[in-house]
């Protein structure tokens, strides 16, 4: 007595006849046509003492299995075979009672000696593990599949595809909708499954069952085997393939399921129906403002599946502006009710080029919530009234934050707080449009001009860690990190930033941040060669007057370095434009301090006395109430006392620490060298000289290193001062920059030509330039 069990294909009819070959007896096989006949043949056994061999038990009507579960009883000698699934109580007694005195064979897929046997029958030639691995890759291992593949794996067989067709065409219509879809290999859900295939659970249940017995699906799970799958798709038309695909995108949309994995699944069996155009839109739509990249790539599917280019232009201007490429709104055609969202792209590309007024005037012009979006834009142009109208717009609750904190910019101590808030809440629920300028880049500025590095860096590290904005935000914050950075007096980690910026294709505003900060680092190495790189980069962004409030504390390593390369005609325009921003705002305290406080470091670097002193009386006769703005004005006065060799060095040791203490660490040891030459007091200048390295001093370093033989055995120190001689700057000049006493720096100088063996400046100088080319 034997059951042998197993799906079609996998050899249930060749075990039973290795069954009825090791039996040692006479075998009468089944063919039902009439009970009447099945009677007679099971009499003839029982007197021949033969087995009897019933193969595809399953398909035997419920009277023939009820005669044949009585014959097994009996003791009559059987082996039967059958599919893994019994749907009748008749096959469910008949394969009790046979399995009640004898084994029950369950055949799976071939393991791999049997399958190499397989393959090398059926190719007539000793098969290789690559080939064999394939078949099972294929096939499943399932026997009849693989010996229909055995020749080519990775084709469809003829034969395969016949023997598919007599499968589906007796399963009815049900299983082969099923199986259509199973053969797509996508990752459907069972809901999602049913709606494609417009099944009931319980009928779709049915179905899959019905699959797998017939040997389509693969060993234990649900989804088809690959040579089967091929083998389905290959015998669809073109049109019957494109009603599938359409059929699961509806289920997709349908059953609302998760676009971006529905899309995922669609672009695996390469879908290019109206339907499936519609599931990547959204998708595209899903990941425009978290992973614009990616969006891209999914609106380019939608249009290539035949997406109207309408509908697709401007969700995809919206993830094309957020990676910082260029978007010509005005070329973009899109339909009537996404005007408002390309106008909110225009305000937002205006933003990023640094053009604050157009784009105030583009958002401005559109429906909500562009108003209120334009409220930052509108502040740093100076233009509070309509700030304030434009603020009582409809907007998600981010927006209105923010739009509140940019109605207090006046007072960056009050407006950093409303800022910081506005960040929570971008962060907490992202809206759904471009803006100009996320909160955490408007309050790391405003933190800065409050003297609040901290709060500054903090707020940038948030955004960049939350990937805020996309990749034109990223390289925004990233820029503004380097510049709290060198605020701070943290060059190295200032330069860092920056080293990953440099190669960066950087809108306009970025551009302009980009070559602050070089002048910034270049003002602060005295690096004339490096000051002209950055006025180079900076001058035809200057050229387009577009600068705005946000811009004046940075604009500030410009100016100077215009001043110091003797630019001064450029200078003139944009101070007057900022003059106008901040009177339009009725001149708060802060930004007229931060304004008076240009004007005299430009007066300091061209040793303008006079020009010194009136931006000082002007800053002394403001009486701002924040901490960093007090403590500018009582540095200016010291500084312009100092320019006229009135040095009290109690004071400006206190002024300066003032100025270390709201975060001006740089500015702090400007001061104290400048009055460090001036003064006519050794030991003050010493202690003021002292104080002013240990703020210039870079964290970390040390103020000497041993000499290097190559250099021509000179000193860290020595070479600072050579390569300042080299640029040809006078001793004056080179203690001012390096908070040296000008009779110091002649030490040096001696020194470096004792080392050099030069007999005069002019060997000295020649002998530099042969041993220190690159820094000459």
């Amino acid at each position: 007595m034997t059951v042998v069990v197993g799906v079609d294909g996998a050899g249930r009819t060749h075990r039973l006849r290795e069954i009825a070959a090791a039996a040692g007896r006479p075998v009468a096989c089944v063919v039902f046509t009439t009970v009447d006949d099945l009677d007679a043949l099971l009499a003839r056994a029982r007197t021949d003492g033969a087995m009897v061999i019933v193969d595809d038990a399953h398909r035997l009507p419920p009277e023939a299995l009820r005669t044949l579960a009585a014959a097994a009883r009996a003791g009559l000698p059987m082996a039967i075979a059958r599919r893994p699934t019994i749907d009748g109580p008749e096959l469910a007694d008949l394969d009790d009672a046979v399995a009640a005195a004898g084994p029950v064979d369950h055949l799976g897929p071939l393991d791999p000696d049997s399958l190499a046997a397989l393959v090398t029958a059926a190719i007539g030639r000793p098969a290789t593990p690559e080939h064999v691995a394939a078949v099972h890759a294929a096939s499943a291992g399932l026997a009849a599949v693989a010996a229909a593949v055995a020749a080519a794996p990775d084709g469809t067989p003829p034969a395969l595809v016949a023997r598919l067709q007599r499968r589906l065409a007796a399963a009815g219509r049900d299983t082969a909708e099923l199986a259509g879809i199973l053969a797509l290999g996508l990752e459907l859900d069972d809901d999602i499954v049913c709606a494609a295939a417009r099944l009931d659970p319980a009928v779709a249940a049915t179905a899959t069952r019905s699959l797998r017995d017939q040997g389509l699906l693969m060993p234990g799970g649900e989804r088809m085997i690959p040579a089967v799958a091929r083998a389905l798709l290959a015998d669809l038309s073109a049109m019957e393939r494109r009603r599938l695909h359409d059929t699961v995108a509806a289920a997709l949309l349908a059953t609302r399921a998760d676009p971006v994995r529905a899309a995922e699944q669609l672009r695996a069996a390469r879908a290019r129906t109206p339907m499936a155009a519609d599931v990547y839109r959204r998708a595209a739509d899903r990941l425009r403002f978290v992973a614009p990249d990616r969006a891209l790539s999914w609106y380019d599917e939608a249009l290539d599946a035949g997406a109207d280019p309408a509908v697709v232009a401007a969700p995809r201007a919206e993830a094309t502006v957020l990676l910082g490429l260029p978007v010509d709104v005005d070329a973009v055609t899109a339909s009537e009710s996404d005007a408002a969202r390309l106008a909110m792209v225009a305000g937002a590309t205006a933003a990023y080029e640094g053009r604050a007024g157009r784009a105030a005037e583009a958002l401005l012009s559109t429906g909500p919530p562009g108003p209120v979006l334009a409220v930052p834009a509108l502040m740093a142009t100076g233009q509070p009234e309509p700030a304030r109208s434009a603020a009582t717009g409809e907007a998600p609750l981010p927006l209105r934050r923010l739009a509140e904190a940019a109605l207090a910019i006046g007072s960056p101590t009050a407006a950093l707080p409303l800022l910081i808030e506005a960040a929570e809440a971008f962060e907490q629920a992202p809206p759904a449009v471009t803006v100009p300028d996320l909160p955490h880049a408007l309050g790391a500025l405003v933190a800065v001009t409050a003297g609040d590095t901290a709060t500054a860096e903090h707020l940038l590290e948030r955004a960049l860690h939350a990937g805020a904005g996309g990749p034109v935000a990223r390289n925004r914050h990233r820029t503004l990190l380097a510049w709290v950075r060198l605020r701070a007096g943290r060059y190295d980690t200032a330069l860092a930033e920056l080293d990953r910026l440099t190669g960066t294709s950087l809108p306009g505003r970025e551009r302009l941040a980009f070559a602050c900060l070089t002048a910034g680092i270049a003002r602060r190495r005295g690096d004339i060669a490096q000051l002209r790189a950055a006025w180079a980069l900076a001058e035809p962004v200057l050229a387009r007057r577009a600068v705005d409030l946000f811009h004046l504390e940075m604009i500030e390593e410009l100016l100077v370095a215009a001043a110091r390369l003797r630019h001064h005609r450029r200078i003139t325009p944009i101070l007057d434009d900022l003059e106008a921003v901040v009177e339009r705002l009725g001149r708060p305290d802060a930004w007229a301090v931060s304004l008076g406080w240009i004007r005299l470091q430009i007066a300091v670097v061209g040793e303008d006395q006079a020009g010194a002193t009136a931006a000082a009386n002007h800053l002394g006769g403001l009486d701002p109430s924040d901490a960093r703005q007090r403590a500018q004005c009582r540095a200016a006065i010291r500084w312009a006392a100092a320019l006229h060799g009135d040095v009290r060095p109690d004071d400006v040791l206190a002024d300066a620490a003032d100025l270390v203490a709201v975060d001006l660490p740089w500015e702090s040891s400007r001061l104290l060298g400048h009055a460090a030459i001036r003064t006519s007091d050794p030991s003050a200048a010493r202690r003021l000289l002292e104080r002013a390295r240990e703020l210039s001093r870079p964290e970390g370093s040390a103020d000497e290193s041993p000499p290097d033989a190559g250099r021509g055995g000179l000193s860290d120190r020595e070479v600072e001062v050579a390569r300042l001689v080299l640029a040809g700057r006078t001793h004056r000049e080179i203690g001012s920059q390096l908070y040296l006493s000008p009779k110091t720096v002649e030490h040096h100088v001696a020194r470096i030509r004792a080392k050099l063996g030069a007999a005069n400046r002019a060997e000295m100088i020649a002998a530099l330039r042969s041993r220190l080319p690159t820094e000459s």
